[in-house]
């Protein structure tokens, strides 16, 4: 075989691997797919122009420092208080449901193939994460009912930095001395990389979030570069400190970072976002690259039966239990049993962990990263193929568009939320602002926190599943963008703009083509319904439209002004967000945001406009 540059290993791994990603995105299939295809295909077993055996030693420094940045920006994305605010099923799944992968994946490797207890729990720790990913583009693609979709997404999410920590816990137990009489010293090492990972990272992490708060203590532009150097500093610093600590500092750094926010945040998640994506693919290339075919032959039955163990008895009894007495169907629950697809983060740390066993003179690396890449290739390429038709026989997937998805969670934004989940619309709403996320998310509606406007922003709110779009910030040229791009990326049919001033941007030009309507009965100071919602001073009423009063010659109608706001329209059995220029129909019901202090004028303009009180039943709206 001829022997290629080194270099040239690396750029093909990083070129094929964005080549990769951007064509299972057009396709809507998990990239994993094609990374694993690429570096088989581009591998030493394959055309051989992937040749990682050229790196040598700078594979594994390359694997160890892409998978310490993948690492950092999984401990971003795993918020303490989201966890908390977790339902219970998703609480027990990244826990309880941790705990079972781990013990049922080491139980079938050791039954299977006989190795030590300490490989086998390696193993175990090494499968249980499920990557976001890959569970992602699946989720998007097959349009999931909310409850199915909202447990996968989380648990992709969140499981990530946790599975990390507990392969790491395992590789340190593994890597410390065996035998009786040096039980304390490995002990001691355990307890000494752990803690020193812990404390650097900790003390890293509050360093960089105080930096980042301190207004010009890091030059303007310099924020994302200034982190990714300092996530790489703390790695290798911490491993020149004390051997195998520094994935253990960065997920560490990563959680306080995420979790201490900055007025760089949005912008430090989407950077590290599109970098985790470069190293991503170049780390899988490569990776896929490295484990030969005769490596993954050479498991034999023994290897199929270990992943079929993992798939059809494992998996699903842990969901079962982690998801018994939760609002989840039977259907449901089988669905989220089936849909365990690992990705890129049991592929990284396998092949750290190998390495790291090899160097130790610990038997048994190799077998371990084929076992799992094996796990790898058979969760996706099954997950990829089954979910569709699984779904639409259980009768998980959605029959159509039918989620709103609403930019703005506050004000009158987080009101029409209510309004159309109490007639039961699916919601969902995208933010930049973390205090309105978490509003929101208390108020039980599922969000997106990131720039709206940008199309992967919208991929993670499943926008394939969304018939209408509604802008609502104070910004209405934001509004307009947002509505704008949802149709270009994902034909969204329906479009909503909140229009504060007709005269300027967009939006009216927008509107007059046919491309928007304008939100609620027509233009609004959406800021000072900010105001009036966050002092209580706004109630949600239902009123029925009873039709047009007689009215004397030439007159006309009071406008409602800023006394109420109509926010929903329901005729029959569907239901919209109001807007201007809808023509009402005896019996259609309106949801309205009253201004309280005023409520008595803003009854006589709703009577003066045809609408009269809805029956008790259908009036008690909870704000």
């Amino acid at each position: 075989m001829h022997e290629v540059h080194p270099a040239f290993t690396v750029v093909l791994a990083l070129a094929v691997g964005v080549l990769a990603q951007s064509v299972a995105r057009h396709l809507r299939i998990p990239g994993i797919v094609l990374l694993l295809g690429a570096g088989v295909g581009l591998g030493p077993d394959g055309l051989g122009w992937v040749q990682p055996s050229q790196l040598g030693g700078g594979l594994f420094a390359i694997v160890h420092l892409a998978v310490a940045v993948v690492l950092f920006e999984g401990g971003l994305n795993l918020e303490v208080s989201r966890l908390r605010r977790a339902q219970a099923p998703i609480r027990r799944l990244v826990t309880v449901g941790a705990g079972i992968t781990t013990i049922g994946g080491a139980l079938a490797a050791h039954a299977v193939f006989g190795w030590s207890v300490v490989q086998c729990l390696l193993f175990g720790t090494l499968v249980v994460v499920t990557g976001p990913t890959v569970v992602g583009p699946l989720i998007e693609q097959l349009r999931l009912r909310t409850r199915v979709a909202t447990v996968l997404e989380a648990e992709g999410i969140l499981i990530d930095p946790i599975g990390a920590i507990l392969a790491v816990l395992m590789l340190e137990v593994a890597l410390a001395p065996s035998g009786a009489e040096s039980l304390a010293e490995g002990l001691r090492l355990l307890l000494l990389r752990l803690g020193v990972g812990t404390a650097l990272g900790a003390a890293a992490g509050f360093a960089l979030a105080g930096m980042l708060r301190v207004r010009r203590a890091v030059p303007e532009g310099f924020e994302n570069i200034f982190v990714l150097a300092a996530v790489l500093l703390l790695f290798q610093g911490s491993e020149e400190l004390v051997a195998v600590s520094g994935i253990a500092a960065v997920v560490v750094a990563g959680v306080v970072v995420g979790n201490l926010r900055t007025r760089f945040d949005r912008d430090l998640r989407e950077f590290k976002d599109q970098l985790t994506v470069l190293l991503i693919g170049m780390l899988f290339v490569l990776l896929a690259a490295d484990v030969r075919l005769e490596e993954v032959r050479a498991l034999g039955w023994r290897g199929a039966a270990v992943v079929g163990a993992l798939l059809f008895a494992v998996r699903p009894i842990g969901v079962w239990l982690c998801t018994r007495g939760s609002d989840l169907t039977v259907p449901e629950r089988w669905f989220v049993a089936w849909i365990a697809p690992r990705g890129i983060v049991a592929a990284a740390v396998a092949s750290v962990t190998a390495n790291a066993m090899n160097a130790a003179g610990l038997p048994g690396g190799a077998e371990l990263r084929a076992l799992v890449f094996l796990t790898i290739a058979t969760t996706v390429v099954l997950a990829g193929l089954t979910a569709a038709p699984l779904g639409s026989l259980l009768g998980v997937r959605l029959p159509g568009r039918d989620t709103t998805a609403i930019l703005g969670a506050e004000g009158l934004g987080l009101l029409l939320g209510c309004a159309l989940r109490e007639d039961g619309v699916s919601v969902i709403f995208l933010d930049a602002n973390p205090t309105n996320c978490r509003e929101a998310e208390e108020a039980g509606f599922p969000v997106v926190f990131g720039n709206a406007v940008h199309e992967r922003t919208m991929r993670r709110a499943r926008f394939g599943g969304v018939g209408a779009v509604v802008g609502v910030t104070q910004n209405q040229m934001l509004n307009t963008m947002f509505t704008a791009r949802a149709s270009e990326y994902f034909q969204v049919p329906e479009r909503y703009i909140a229009v504060t001033n007709p005269s300027e941007g967009l939006a009216m030009e927008v509107v007059a083509q046919g491309d928007a309507r304008v939100l609620f009965d027509g233009r609004h100071d959406v800021e000072r319904w900010d105001v009036r919602r966050r002092h209580g001073e706004v109630e949600l009423e239902r009123w029925v439209f009873a039709g047009e009063p007689e009215r004397e010659e030439g007159e006309t109608p009071t406008e409602p002004g800023e006394l109420l706001v109509a926010l929903t329209l329901k005729r029959g059995n569907l239901v919209r967000p109001a807007h201007a220029g809808v023509v009402w129909k005896v019996e259609d019901v309106a949801t309205v945001a009253i201004y309280a202090p005023e409520r008595e004028e803003a009854h006589r303009r709703l009577r003066a406009l045809g609408f009269t009180p809805a029956p008790v039943e259908e009036s008690e709206t909870p704000v």
